[in-house]
């Protein structure tokens, strides 16, 4: 039996007049946190081409991709304290170019929030500390 390994992903963030594009997962992990866009690196495919992709998948939106931030790693426990899923994520920043939010693919929402709005939100891991990384 293979043993479980973590899942490559990446995440766009993308902040433009002075707001964040943030998605309402519909999925878990993390099913109703307000998150970055997201999701798998495919085989072949770089973090970069993955933030866009995902990007544009699951809100419309088209972005250029920037430059890596940091790498986030997502692990998610049960009750009992063991692994139930375990991400880490290429956090990718990414120049708006077109489109207006509509959530599509895995996002119930998708919509733009100044920071203090976002820290108002129900989020998902690490989205505070990523904002702040980005405002700094």
């Amino acid at each position: 039996m293979r043993k479980p390994s973590p899942k490559l992903g990446a995440i766009a963030v993308v902040y433009h007049d002075e707001k964040f594009l943030l998605v309402q997962r519909s999925k878990e992990p993390n099913a109703g946190t307000w998150g970055f866009p997201g999701g798998h690196v495919e085989l072949g495919e770089t973090g970069l081409q993955a933030a866009a992709r995902e990007l544009h998948e699951e809100t419309g939106v088209i972005a250029a991709t920037l430059h890596y931030l940091t790498n986030v790693d997502a692990i998610v426990r049960d009750e009992a304290g063991l692994i139930t899923s375990h991400y880490l994520l290429a956090v990718v920043l990414c120049q708006y170019e077109s489109g207006v939010p509509v959530a599509a693919d895995d996002a119930a929402d998708a919509q733009w929030f100044t920071p203090a709005q976002a820290a108002e939100l129900y989020q998902s891991p690490s989205v505070q500390e990523v904002i702040d990384l980005v405002l700094a």
